[in-house]
């Protein structure tokens, strides 16, 4: 007759899997992902702006408004804005989570975060994708001196 040895069991049973999207591991994961593709966005942000042609002096108006009328440019900043304001919402959302002790408090602090990432995200695309330095109509005293050009 053979005998087997159980182990004794834990007083601590783990919880049943919930079958639902880890939105708390797809945070963690997406607070790495974007804070490498950040420093990168970042650092060639900084390295164009400050390093390549006339440097620091360079920059004015018309500088931004050179950059703004290239689309890859368009797109490198619509993607640094999204990037950076997705991941400081998840970070003060992180911070709510970890310090706000009340139900409502938290409900009440993620909505405002959550309405501030998405109104300055709005604005933000708006800015980038309908700048117009020129715009047509307008007074030419109001308009830079590079406008009379055009």
């Amino acid at each position: 007759m053979t005998s087997t040895i159980e182990a004794p069991r834990s007083p601590y049973s783990r919880a049943p899997r919930s079958r639902g999207v880890n939105w708390e591991k797809w945070g963690w994961i997406y607070m790495r992902v974007s804070g490498v593709v950040l420093v990168v966005l970042i650092f060639g942000h900084l390295f164009v702006n400050l390093m390549v042609g006339e440097g620091v002096s360079a920059l004015n108006f018309a500088f931004v408004a050179g950059k703004l009328t290239t689309p890859f440019w368009m797109v490198w900043d619509v993607l640094m804005l999204w990037l950076a304001l997705i991941h400081g919402g998840n970070g003060m959302r992180t911070l709510v989570n970890d310090y706000a002790t009340q139900r409502l408090t938290r409900g009440i602090l993620k909505s405002a975060i959550l309405a501030a990432v998405v109104i300055l995200i709005v604005l933000g695309t708006l800015v980038v994708f309908t700048f117009d330095p020129c715009p047509a109509g307008s007074p030419a005293d109001l308009l830079p001196s590079f406008c009379s050009a055009i």
